[in-house]
């Protein structure tokens, strides 16, 4: 299975995907035969809908046809991050203050989890208001992951 230039296929996608609005998330090759390239998009304001996928996925075909960065055949598959999507950066952080969130961290040598609000986000770390409207502090050298928590 050959390799996929990842890196220039994402240099390829995110000025035309930024120009309408979204950015790429994520970008992996997936599928029983290696031959599905899932991009995964987002948008700073408001949920990825199924409409969005559909109008990516008609504008980032053409692309990679042209670019030939894939060699042979394969599936293109446009997708959001998910309504419990994996928090990955400060300004995701930023974005999602007033969200549930789901934190796991380091406290000593144990791997601890919390769920609450995400109360605030700084230098230093994070703030997680929990249910008893307690406000738990974590560093970000103990953050092992964050996801959002799904809410009905």
């Amino acid at each position: 299975m050959a390799l996929w230039p990842m890196t220039e296929i994402r240099q390829l996608l995110e000025p035309t995907l930024a120009h309408l609005g979204y950015s790429v998330y994520a970008l992996d090759r997936s599928g029983n035969s290696g031959r599905t390239l899932r991009v995964t998009i987002d948008k700073r304001d408001g949920v990825v809908s199924l409409d969005d996928c559909q109008r990516v996925s008609e504008i980032v075909s053409p692309l990679l046809d042209q670019a030939d960065l894939v060699p042979d055949s394969y599936v293109l598959e446009v997708s959001s991050p998910g309504a419990e999507r994996e928090l990955r950066d400060r300004a995701e952080y930023e974005r999602f203050v007033g969200r549930k969130v789901n934190v796991r961290y380091r406290s000593g040598a144990a791997e601890v989890a919390l769920e609450g609000v995400l109360a605030a986000v700084g230098d230093d770390g994070i703030a997680v208001r929990g249910q008893r409207d307690d406000e738990n502090q974590v560093a970000w050298a103990d953050v092992i992951k964050t996801r959002l928590v799904a809410t009905l």
